[in-house]
């Protein structure tokens, strides 16, 4: 504590179990400070209580209320032994493997629910007693829980609210903040340079039913600032605090998020021209969705053919009509692309927004002196003019040196990939050129503008699952305003869960779910975003993203959702609540990115450092079929042929029911095909599934498969494996997911995490002369671990993992006719699972398979494709049916896809095989073993398909 107490001792007055027999007991501050170290007492419910702790039969049990640690100001209350109800017990699982329920012991004067809002003002312990009166244990208690109860179970209460935060007419202003434990709350106003001292500062008013703080004004105060002044008591300080922070409902805020502003998003003022009657392309089937994974900066902020600094990296690149990535774009969107996925582009608490006081990489070493003068570069003063790209050029690629300097300079630089929310609905201001109010709103909606109009649907990246801090920190917000309520706590030392990475958020309280939906209604309605992928969406509730989607679909019908469903951390097999994971979205078409496809081709082992890496050989980097010096076929075989089962199942849509042959030879189903102690078939619906081999996270592919490649395969045939690797997702059915740039062999120097590490790991060269490959170790914090093996690798490789512009444009144009492929015909899109489980058939499987390929069967049975048998009511039916125009779709009767994962040819006998021909785009193919894959007789006269190594071959039959 910073305050000693005034007197020594407290006299804590407790009531015993007879109201009329008072019992007094002197307790120290210190004693005070020292017992309650814990923070296991759980209120839950007006009148009832949970102490998460071994009980004490021995101990009577009291509620100790404070209105400050500072005073002696004191209230008790006994508490009796008591049960949850059925309803209780459920929410409330994770606490019941230890404790007892309370409830309060005696009639309470005032009404439970007036008493309860009035205690959560202050401090509050519960107390465990001896009969001698003596203090025995206290713990603090956490009231996030009694706060919903308190303020969200009504119907006309505080999550009914629909206008928090700063809204306008022409003629007045309102005001409100949600803050139930605030003692006092004003709104301080400035102007538009937000003078020292606001314009005014003006009292809110509670409305003690919602907790909801209010002030009216009879004017417009439209492009004013303003804050918050919130005393409230804050845990983080044991003290009634002043705090100021701005509006977590902001729409708009000045630089680096100081300050909110007042506005509206339906005014002219906020709006590019041509906002309100732009076009926005649309999809029939939720299955035609392709999502290629786009971050703002890595899209522009190297591409050279962009001459204005000023654009590079921002949202204005967009607006380029002939820059390298725009051509890319209009390249990709030609053969079938559809969705640009962008990583967070909400306001965040990373990257500092005025340009002075940060670094690029154009910066010059002197402008690095100015902002951290102990680097050791400022002691070279004939290298003050060069920029911070000729430094790391001028490095050993060998060496260390350039991740030291990246390393050094990250905290400064303008280079982030933005999963840390500060405002979740604010555009993030550098990405703008203006990054100060509304100038960074019409930047950022002229992006989406510009993605419209080259024919892209725009889905945004949303963290509704942390807060980037949180206490008082600078970037805190919402545990300024309700301490201990928006975010996870641990249930007893009362610390914020930090499994996400940061602090998490609690989207199982009414007032976060609230947030997390208003703010994306905000995007679908007022930015005109298509679909949201959440950041470890299964760290909420499955209940919560269905209403979420409810509420979005109201004002954008054709809206999808999809994100990361992973299992794990405090929330983990459902103990809080049931998770929005991939075993509990079934059916729903929220789309849960699949891990076993993905390490099926890539290998496992993602968190894997050294040699554990380099062992856990997928499929597209030649388990079984090329081992390196770590394995052998011999001890391949069972693990490949696993493997190749799961990779079935995620061509099929990653389908519990569909209907398979194992390796054992056994009839089976997804779900009986093992990934670890889970099923590998988890959906229900193909739009359950997004299937991808590369993503912002881990190693990009091209780095991956270098960790794993055998040391004697050419540079070709690395090329050849990649390109194999990316038509597993185009050609499967559910949604393919493409991380940015790896068609084009991207590479990050092996590192494994770029969040934060700048553009000279992060570049992606959209003219294609580059892949970034061997451009310095990665950064030590990371990889380290990994840098021994790295040297091996690269010494041993022998240059045949360099790429040149052949290769890139090589791999791109594979990838081209792969997405072709998937976009023209609709057997690769089938939109229910029955459809699959009847269209889709896998042959070569087996304990006869031949090893290194995996052959898919598509028929057209002339059934309606499209119709679900199976009703679903969580299921999201988008009924909108315009094609896209530049799609021409090719019907075939029937279409046998060959992956071909060998280094050698491969034939594969099938007499029904007459009638067919190599697919027409692969047969105008520029690549020569692309266009002679073939139908025809081997050399012993088995009739058949032929595929040629690495390859992936498409044959029709019309």
């Amino acid at each position: 504590m910073n305050q000693k107490l005034a007197a020594p001792f407290l006299s804590i007055l407790l009531l015993a179990c007879s109201p009329s027999e008072p019992v007094t007991i002197d307790v120290s501050s210190d004693s005070i400070r020292q017992l309650a170290s814990t923070s296991a007492g759980h209120w839950l419910a007006a009148d009832t209580f949970y102490l998460h702790a071994e009980m004490n039969p021995q101990l009577n049990y009291f509620l100790i209320s404070k209105n400050n640690l500072a005073d002696n100001s004191t209230t008790s209350f006994s508490l009796k032994r008591s049960q949850l109800s059925d309803e209780q017990g459920a929410k409330f699982g994770h606490l019941l493997e230890t404790g007892q329920a309370l409830s309060f012991a005696n009639s309470i004067t005032k009404p439970a629910q007036m008493l309860a809002k009035t205690l959560l003002k202050g401090p509050l312990f519960i107390a465990g007693v001896n009969d001698e009166q003596q203090l025995v244990s206290l713990t603090k208690v956490q009231t996030g829980n009694v706060i919903d109860d308190l303020f969200t179970r009504g119907v006309t209460d505080a999550d009914e609210v629909p206008d928090l935060g700063a809204t306008i007419t022409a003629q007045t202003t309102q005001f409100k903040l949600w803050a139930p434990t605030a003692k006092q709350v004003s709104v301080l106003l400035f102007n538009q340079d937000k003078t020292q001292q606001p314009l005014a500062e003006v009292a809110l008013e509670q409305n003690q039913h919602t907790g909801v703080w209010q002030a009216n004004f009879n004017e417009s105060l439209l492009g004013s600032y303003y804050q918050f002044k919130v005393q409230v008591y804050h845990p983080a300080s044991q003290k009634v605090e002043t705090l100021i922070t701005t509006d977590p409902y902001s729409l708009s805020l000045s630089v680096n998020s100081e300050y909110s502003q007042v506005i509206n998003l339906n005014h002219r003022s906020t709006k590019p021209k041509g906002w309100d009657s732009q076009t926005i392309p649309v999809v029939a089937d939720v299955e035609d969705n392709v999502f290629y994974e786009l971050h703002i900066r890595d899209f522009s902020g190297s591409d050279n053919s962009i001459t204005t600094k000023n654009v590079k990296g921002k949202y204005k690149a967009f607006a380029q009509t002939d820059s390298s990535g725009i051509k890319h774009l209009k390249t990709l969107k030609a053969a079938g692309l559809n969705n640009i996925h962008l990583l967070p582009t909400f306001d965040i608490g990373t990257v500092n927004e005025d340009t002075s006081q940060r670094l690029a990489l154009t910066d010059t070493v002197a402008k690095l002196c100015t902002i951290i003068a102990t680097h050791e570069l400022c002691q070279q003063t004939e290298n003050q003019d060069k920029s911070l790209a000729e430094i790391l050029e001028s490095y050993d690629a060998n060496g260390s040196k350039a991740q030291q300097l990246v390393s050094q300079t990250r905290t400064f630089d303008d280079y982030n990939w933005g999963y840390d929310p500060f405002h979740y609905t604010v555009p993030e201001g550098s990405y703008a050129q203006n990054p100060e109010g509304t100038a960074r709103i019409i930047e950022f909606r002229e992006m989406v503008q510009n993605l419209h109009n080259l024919g892209f649907r725009v889905i945004m990246d949303v963290v509704y699952n942390h807060t980037h801090q949180a206490g008082m920190a600078r970037t805190s917000v919402l545990d300024k305003i309700v301490p201990g309520y928006y975010q996870r706590l641990h249930p007893v030392t009362g610390l914020i869960e930090q499994s996400t990475c940061c602090d998490n958020t609690a989207t199982e309280r009414k007032m976060m779910a609230k947030l997390m939906t208003d703010s994306l209604v905000v995007w679908a309605q007022d930015y005109k975003i298509d679909g949201f992928r959440f950041d470890l969406m299964a760290h909420q509730p499955k209940a919560v993203m269905l209403a979420a989607r409810a509420a979005v679909l109201a004002v954008d019908p054709d809206s999808y959702f999809y994100g990361e469903g992973w299992n794990f951390g405090e929330v983990a097999n459902n103990q809080r609540f049931v998770q929005a994971s991939q075993l509990e979205l079934g059916g729903s078409e929220i789309g849960t990115f699949t891990d076993r496809m993905r390490d099926a081709v890539r290998g496992a082992g993602m968190m894997a450092s050294g040699d554990g890496i380099r062992k856990a050989q997928g499929i597209g980097n030649g388990l079984y079929t090329v081992p390196n010096e770590l394995r052998s076929s011999a001890d391949s075989q069972a693990n490949y042929q696993l493997l190749a089962d799961q990779l079935r199942v995620g061509l099929a849509g990653n389908l519990q029911h569909f209907p398979i042959e194992n390796a054992a030879g056994e009839k089976v189903t997804g779900k009986d095909i093992p990934y670890g102690e889970q099923p590998t078939g988890y959906a229900l619906d193909p739009a359950d599934t997004i299937n991808y081999v590369s993503k912002h996270d881990n190693q990009t592919l091209w780095d991956n498969n270098q960790y794993r490649n055998a040391f004697r395969l050419t540079i070709d045939d690395r090329v050849r494996m990649h390109a194999l690797s990316l038509s597993y997702p185009l050609m499967a059915q559910g949604i393919p997911f493409i991380h940015m740039g790896s068609e084009l062999l991207r590479s990050k120097s092996y590192l494994r995490d770029s969040y934060d590490y700048g553009d000279w790991f992060n570049k992606v060269d959209f003219s294609m002369q580059t892949n970034n490959y061997h451009v310095g170790l990665p950064p030590k914090e990371k990889d380290q671990q990994n840098w021994q093996l790295i040297g091996e690798i690269v010494s041993n490789n022998a240059g045949r993992d360099r790429v040149t512009a052949e290769h890139i444009r090589f791999s791109r144009d594979r990838f081209l006719e792969f997405l072709q492929i998937r976009m023209t015909s609709k057997l690769f899109r089938l939109t229910t699972s029955d459809a699959i489980k009847e269209q889709v058939q896998f042959l070569n499987t087996g304990k006869n398979q031949q090893l290194g390929l995996i052959v898919m069967n598509l028929t057209d049975t002339n059934s309606d494709s499209n119709t679900d048998n199976n009703t679903n009511p969580e299921k999201n039916t988008n009924t909108n049916t315009d094609k896209d125009s530049e799609q021409v779709e090719q019907h075939y009767e029937q279409i046998v896809v060959l992956f071909n994962s060998s280094a050698k040819p491969q034939h594969f006998a099938y007499p029904a095989a007459a009638g067919f021909s190599l697919h027409p785009l692969q047969l105008a193919s520029s690549d020569p073993l692309t266009a002679s894959n073939d139908v025809g007789k081997n050399d012993i006269g088995d009739f058949g398909f032929s595929v040629n190594k690495f390859s992936t071959a498409v044959f029709v039959k019309k």
